[in-house]
């Protein structure tokens, strides 16, 4: 009885969590309506897009009434892994052209995805008059104005002095349109602001929005900014210039769109922070400008030692702020105890919230007196930004016993001076006499002519005559392989282009980047011309008129390639061995024939 009612709770859990399987699968299942605009003249073109996260069959578009269909449907599939999760789109899309003004309705499309029925959700759109410039019409240039941004994202805009903020610049990129590379223009400088680079070590794409619609974004610099004045501060924009690719209005034979490539100078803008400055009521008279949130500690390494010892004594700040902009507070010692200047030390490190960790100051204390000394407590104030409040941490009276050795008031031989320098103990074993019998020995007399040394010295010309002939004609006879020469002089030039995507061996978005412009740079150096601004089939023109044959051409194009692709697709180490060989050996043959 009680294995049967077990084995039904089994069957029962099974299935809700089945249940549970497939309702997770079915809300992950998406089918939508895309348009290219929502509003439209009568001259203008509507682009409809039905587009599912699954593939599917049986595809039903809508009767598109009050529109003329002008081509379609065309399919796309787009496959891609970001950030190692893998994602996948298939599109449906139609150019229609308005038969008429007035308000319409993009009505539902169906299609079976795993044997059940989806349908996209109805759109509305309206048709007014004709427009001077119909947007169907526009340029290169305009639509990669509507679809690249530079944003800075900036933390605060309203921060204490020398409060942390951080500045985090995101190009968002259109997922109609593809950038292949971009460079900086201009590096803001920051000025009247303390700042840290937050290195960005890959450029990893993410899906986000911006101004409400889809877009993917990489983030390209991150800064940490301490304001150092008050009032309006400037923030300096970043400039960058971005070669892209912008599809135009004509499709290849499957319908795909084909792109024209184009450059956009894109800047975040200058952007203005309100610094406030700290309140001057209630500000502790030994603020040293410490701003955030700390503990403050002082200790010392012993508590009783004996005369002409020495102990480690710290003042310690730890917590989270300007570390690295306030000065600590000095140790107060007893007059009877040699102090040494202060050994300093910090373990800070800087992430986008600020800096965090621990800077020290490590004292190195000699008592030379019998006694006992008390370090009196000492106070270190800081202003926490959160509470908009100054804060005192007090530290603890540590008493130091010192034992063996005079007493400070024993009088003696104890000096003290007038200037309150340490005193000096004196001992009866300070002055030594010199030792008066050296013991010395005479050096033993040896004759250099006619010894071992004065005939290999004599013979050593003539044993080099034979190694130098030999490494004559070893010179001569590499000289004269003109071609091996010529294959060393290529192999070591390709290798020096790819240093950077070996390194990069491993990492996909890095290594194909880096054989990108290792390509570029090689072509560059050869053909004195900045090849990166030119398309592959441009490229490909240019080495035939060079009268480079058409393996080493296709070669060359196919390494183009699989760069633009690894943007997109898993592609292995093996892979990328296979591509690093093929660079290596493509190099080399375009460097012999050019």
């Amino acid at each position: 009885m009680a294995k049967s009612a077990i084995h039904s709770i089994l069957i029962l859990l099974f299935l809700i969590g089945s249940s549970f399987g497939f309702a997770q699968d079915e809300e992950t299942i998406e089918f939508k309506t895309n348009l290219s605009k929502e509003k439209l003249g009568i001259n203008e073109r509507l682009r409809v897009e039905f587009t599912m996260n699954k593939d599917g069959d049986n595809f039903t578009p809508p009767d598109f009434e009050g529109f003329r269909v002008l081509m379609g449907p065309s399919q796309s599939i787009r496959s891609a892994y970001v950030n190692g999760v893998r994602s996948y789109s298939k599109t449906y899309s139609y150019t229609l052209a308005p038969a008429e003004r007035g308000n319409f309705t993009i009505k539902q499309a169906t299609i079976v995805i795993d044997g059940k029925t989806y349908k996209t959700t109805p759109v509305k759109v309206e048709v007014t008059a004709a427009v001077d410039k119909p947007s169907d019409q526009m340029t290169a240039d305009d639509i990669a104005d509507q679809s690249l941004h530079l944003v800075a994202e900036v933390s605060k805009v309203s921060p204490y002095l020398n409060e942390a903020m951080s500045v985090v610049y995101k190009l968002y990129v259109s997922p109609s349109i593809n950038v292949s590379n971009f460079r900086p223009l201009d590096n803001p400088t920051y000025n009247n602001f303390w700042s840290q680079d937050i290195p960005v070590t890959s450029y990893n794409v993410k899906n986000g929005t911006y101004e409400g619609k889809s877009y993917r974004y990489v983030i390209l610099k991150r800064v940490v900014l301490y304001p150092q004045k008050s009032g309006a501060l400037e923030i300096e924009p970043l400039s960058l210039d971005v070669t892209l690719e912008v599809p135009t209005n004509r499709r290849d034979f499957f319908g795909q769109p084909i792109y024209t490539q184009t450059n956009k100078t894109v800047s975040a803008g200058k952007r203005t922070i309100q610094v406030k400055s700290l309140p001057t009521q209630g500000q502790p008279a030994d603020f040293s400008g410490a701003v955030g949130s700390f503990r403050f500690n002082v200790s010392t390494s012993k508590k009783s030692l004996k005369a002409s010892e020495s102990l480690q004594a710290v003042v310690e700040v730890e917590g989270k702020g300007n570390l690295k902009l306030f000065q600590l507070p000095p140790l107060e010692m007893p007059g009877s105890l040699e102090v040494y200047e202060p050994e300093y030390n910090e373990s800070v490190r800087t992430t986008l919230s600020g800096m965090q960790g621990k800077v020290s100051n490590n004292y190195t204390v000699v008592p030379s007196f019998k006694g006992k000394y008390p370090i009196p407590p000492i106070s270190f104030s800081y202003f926490d930004p959160q509470d908009a409040t100054y804060k005192t941490l007090t530290s603890r009276e540590i008493n130091i016993d010192v034992s063996g050795g005079p007493l400070e008031s024993s009088g003696g031989n104890v000096s003290i001076t007038s200037n309150n320098k340490r005193p000096v103990q004196a001992t009866g074993s300070q002055f030594h006499f010199i030792k008066l019998a050296p013991n010395l020995k005479p050096i033993k007399e040896t004759q250099f002519f006619g010894s071992l040394q004065f005939y290999l010295f004599f013979l050593s010309p003539l044993l080099l005559i034979p190694l130098a002939v030999i490494f004559g004609k070893r010179r001569e006879a590499i000289a004269g392989d003109v071609a091996g020469n010529r294959i060393k002089r290529a192999n070591k030039l390709a290798r020096k282009f790819l240093y950077k995507a070996k390194k990069a061996m491993g990492e996909k978005d890095e290594f194909y980047i880096a054989l990108e412009r290792a390509l570029h740079n090689y072509l560059k150096a050869k053909l004195k011309i900045e090849t990166s601004e030119f398309s592959k089939e441009k490229i490909a023109d240019l080495l035939l008129k060079k009268e480079v044959d058409p393996d080493t051409n296709n070669g060359f194009i196919g390494l183009l390639k699989n760069c633009e692709m690894a943007r997109y697709s898993p592609f292995s180490r093996v892979q990328m061995q296979e591509d690093y060989d093929k660079a290596i050996e493509v190099i080399s043959a375009l460097d012999k024939q050019l």
